[in-house]
């Protein structure tokens, strides 16, 4: 991770920097890519830097980002392949289309029949490898097209199930409808369709509506660097 940028030069930008990054809420990952390449080809009158992250975070969700530079954009796979860990909170009898906060809720169910034991014995349900079907309002691709952008075009689109492991899924706190947790997954995850498999669960129904990433690997969130923070170490005047 870079903490400290004023003794940085263009050719270690260049070489190759893994940057920790804070992403903020309802920032794309791009934009914070973007934004980093920006400050770093303008602090070093750079025509091109390569900058790219390891693994998409929603704009939605907040948390660990990892940016890699220059030759250790080649290192992005590697990230992307190692287990994350997120928490956040699942909101049970309600759902929406895209499974978090983005579409309105479309249902309600009923909640009261929910224990406390109920919710913590779920969570057994989803442990080790598991299909999952991926958020009709995701980035995978349908015929040429993004699942997100035939779902907002009112199209009925079909996702496939994959394979995805989950290691944890523990229950950290039950405040009325309101679910908080945390999970360590593998690659390929989405906890969108983790609520709402949840609330299937409990035959009920959920979705997101918080999530956080906390770790990637061995590379966690406390040793992350909020994006502005660091645009500002380079162009203090940004």
């Amino acid at each position: 991770m870079l903490l400290t940028t004023t003794s940085k030069s263009a050719s270690d930008f260049q070489n190759g920097q893994v940057l920790l990054i804070d992403k903020p809420l309802e920032w794309t990952s791009f934009d914070a890519v973007n934004k980093i390449r920006y400050a770093i080809k303008k602090r070093f009158s750079l025509k091109k830097i390569k900058v790219g992250h390891a693994g998409t975070l929603d704009p939605l969700a907040t948390g660990l980002l990892i940016i890699c530079t220059g030759k250790f954009t080649k290192q992005i796979n590697e990230y992307m392949g190692q287990e994350k860990e997120y928490t956040g909170t699942i909101r049970l009898g309600e759902t929406t289309p895209s499974y978090d906060l983005e579409t309105e809720v479309n249902e309600t169910f009923p909640t009261n029949h929910i224990t406390e034991e109920a919710i913590h014995k779920a969570t057994e349900n989803f442990i080790g490898d598991i299909e999952q079907v991926p958020p009709l309002f995701s980035a995978i691709k349908k015929d040429g097209e993004r699942a997100y952008e035939l779902a907002r075009k009112g199209e009925d689109v079909k996702l496939n199930a994959r394979v995805v492991n989950i290691r944890e899924f523990e229950i950290t706190a039950i405040e009325g409808q309101n679910v908080h947790f945390r999970v360590s997954c593998s690659k390929g995850t989405y906890i969108r369709s983790l609520a709402h498999d949840f609330g299937i669960a409990l035959n009920s129904g959920a979705h997101l509506t918080a999530l956080r990433r906390t770790r990637i690997g061995d590379s966690k969130i406390d040793d992350a660097t909020d994006v502005l923070e660091f645009v500002n170490s380079i162009l203090p005047t940004a």
